[in-house]
């Protein structure tokens, strides 16, 4: 009986890696790394490979989530704030002198960690940049690994998406939808609304009233002092139910050139050809005729 071989199984690519958001973050991860990755949409502080701070233009601080209801007050965060250096000493320092418990402090940092984590995971048009700091951290506010940070931030790409697949409503200028216009929506690819809209919740009537067409998600998120990713999951939710839209973009045209002398002479229609008419000629001679009586 004629033996047949079995081939080697093909290798499999790490699937781990394949989905990574960042291989550069990953492979500081691994390295243990200490610094600051800079991307397109936010900064990620690392300490021994772990993440330990994150901050986006494009979502609240953590001065805005500690004093935008009544768990810290202003002033005192502005005097730490003068006295540190970073929000995550000032924060520290406000923990040492007891104004601020344990508990609700260690809460808001994680919640703007991963919330500023899923934008600086955000896909980016230019490269990452690290900055390597020798001296690691060491505070007492808690860190997440990058595996743990890359699991939340596609967990909520996906919520996101099942709620509404436009993403236009994150970072454009918001706007009341007309519900006499519906169809005139943001892209003809996009999904149509409901032909009734469904009642609007307390929380998300909050973000349709700061909708103006010139704030973002981003502005009634600082404004509200909530995370910015649970006010783009309200604004999805309110732009599914057809009460909002994002902004269209203004698509100026530049104006055409002026024309210079030789193209408006190339432009000018041709001269009339000399009259020759003779019906023409014969009415000249009657009018001298007439002229002449």
């Amino acid at each position: 009986m004629t033996m047949v071989r079995t081939p080697p199984p093909l290798p499999v690519r790490d699937k781990a890696a394949a989905r990574a958001l960042s291989p550069m973050l990953n492979r500081l991860a691994e390295e243990r790394a200490t610094g600051v990755l800079v991307r397109e949409h936010g900064t990620l502080h690392l300490a021994e490979g772990r993440v330990v701070h994150a901050e986006s233009p494009l979502a609240p601080g953590l001065d805005v989530l500690l004093t935008a209801h009544g768990t810290l007050a202003t002033a005192a965060w502005q005097r730490a704030a003068a006295a540190a250096e970073g929000p995550l000493r000032a924060a520290e320092l406000l923990l040492e002198s007891g104004l601020l418990p344990a508990g609700a402090l260690e809460l808001c940092h994680l919640d703007a960690l991963y919330d500023a984590g899923y934008f600086a995971l955000a896909p980016s048009s230019t490269p990452g940049r690290f900055h390597c700091d020798g001296a690691p951290r060491t505070g007492t506010l808690p860190s997440v690994p990058v595996v743990a940070l890359e699991r939340e931030t596609l967990r909520r790409r996906l919520q996101l998406h099942r709620l509404w697949p436009e993403p236009a409503a994150d970072t454009a200028p918001l706007i009341r939808a007309d519900p006499l216009l519906r169809d005139t929506g943001p892209a003809p690819s996009a999904p149509a609304r409901p032909a009734r809209r469904t009642p609007v919740a307390p929380r998300q009537r909050a973000v349709l009233d700061r909708v103006d067409g010139t704030r973002t998600a981003a502005d009634i998120a600082r404004e509200l002092g909530r995370q910015a990713f649970h006010t783009l999951v309200d604004v999805r939710r309110l732009a599914a139910a057809g009460h909002l839209r994002p902004l269209a973009p203004v698509v100026s045209v530049p104006p055409a050139p002026y024309p210079t002398a030789p193209e408006q002479a190339r432009n000018l229609p041709p001269p009339l050809p000399p009259v020759t008419d003779p019906d023409i000629a014969l009415l000249k001679r009657l009018r001298d005729a007439l002229e002449a009586l």
